[in-house]
């Protein structure tokens, strides 16, 4: 089942956000994975996801 990150996007687009296993709880963020990530670590997540929210949302439709 797809996860909803519309909440995430809306507050971090355009950054690096590390997120908990849940995948859906932000531990951190910021304009760099390395930000986001060393801040991750500092607050004792050992492996946290890591993604870019996109700047803007754009439709793709592709067909074969």
């Amino acid at each position: 089942m797809a996860i909803d990150w519309t909440h995430i996007y809306k507050k971090y687009k355009g950054l690096w956000v590390a997120l908990q296993s849940d995948e859906k709880t932000v531990i951190s963020s910021g304009k760099t994975g390395k930000e986001a990530w060393d801040q991750a670590l500092k607050k004792g997540f050992e492996k946290p996801i890591l993604t870019k929210m996109p700047s803007k949302l754009s439709t793709f439709i592709g067909s074969l």
